[in-house]
């Protein structure tokens, strides 16, 4: 990283923030709305180690909203334009791209060696599970994007413990599926709006579209960047 990209973030944390940034791994799966949010929010602090998990394209639908869809990146997988906007602002990240859905059968490889933080940024219930419970078994400190969609209020965003949060209908289920473990490393963003009614017609994959402004998966998206670089810097205190 080049000495002037840290110099407004130094006069904050200091030269040894500096160095806990550019010396900490983070996991982030999920580079669309709220993912490529936490992308950006990571790599212009300086974080130095960033492996990002995704098996999507960007489409048109995703212009209104995702920072990483552009009219160049349409067709794109959505991990090789991650990696590429993480080296035109660093070009000394190391950033590794997984092509790949989280499932029972990839969890070990996307949390295989040392890391200081996993984000999850999936929008897809069943796959966010799994991969929260292999947190909670494995023990890492995770930040977790709950339901940006369907949302207008931003001043309704809050961070809590997963055990914590409330309104929020998918963090509901996820209480659910993780009240038998160790939940204590994990915590959301989420709103305590209540959800709008405002759903279309099922993607190719069954899930159901929602609407979306593009300015609530981006404050969910830089508050999750922001609680991760808080942690980074306090982690050795």
């Amino acid at each position: 990283m080049g000495d002037g990209m840290s110099d407004r973030t130094s006069l904050i944390v200091g030269e040894d923030g500096i160095g806990r940034l550019r010396n900490a791994s983070v996991i982030l799966c999920g580079v669309g709305a709220v993912g490529g949010y936490v992308l950006e929010g990571l790599v212009r602090a300086g974080v130095g180690r960033i492996r990002v998990v995704d098996k999507d394209e960007f489409s048109e639908s995703n212009l209104n909203r995702q920072i990483l869809a552009t009219t160049q990146t349409i067709g794109v997988r959505k991990v090789d334009a991650a990696c590429d906007r993480a080296r035109m602002i660093n070009p000394y990240i190391d950033i590794q791209g997984l092509d790949m859905l989280v499932s029972d059968e990839t969890i070990p490889g996307i949390l295989e060696g040392d890391f200081d933080v996993l984000i999850d940024a999936i929008d897809t219930v069943r796959m966010k599970v799994l991969l929260l419970q292999a947190a909670c078994d494995k023990g890492n400190r995770t930040f977790s994007s709950m339901g940006a969609a369907l949302h207008v209020d931003a001043t309704a965003i809050r961070v809590a413990p997963v055990m914590k949060t409330r309104v929020c209908p998918l963090a509901a289920n996820v209480r659910k599926n993780l009240r038998d473990r160790d939940h204590s490393n994990i915590t959301c963003v989420y709103s305590e709006e209540t959800p709008l009614s405002c759903k279309g017609d099922r993607d190719e994959f069954g899930k159901s579209v929602l609407g979306s402004m593009p300015t609530i998966p981006a404050i969910f998206g830089m508050t999750l960047a922001n609680e991760a670089i808080m942690h980074i810097l306090r982690k050795d205190d």
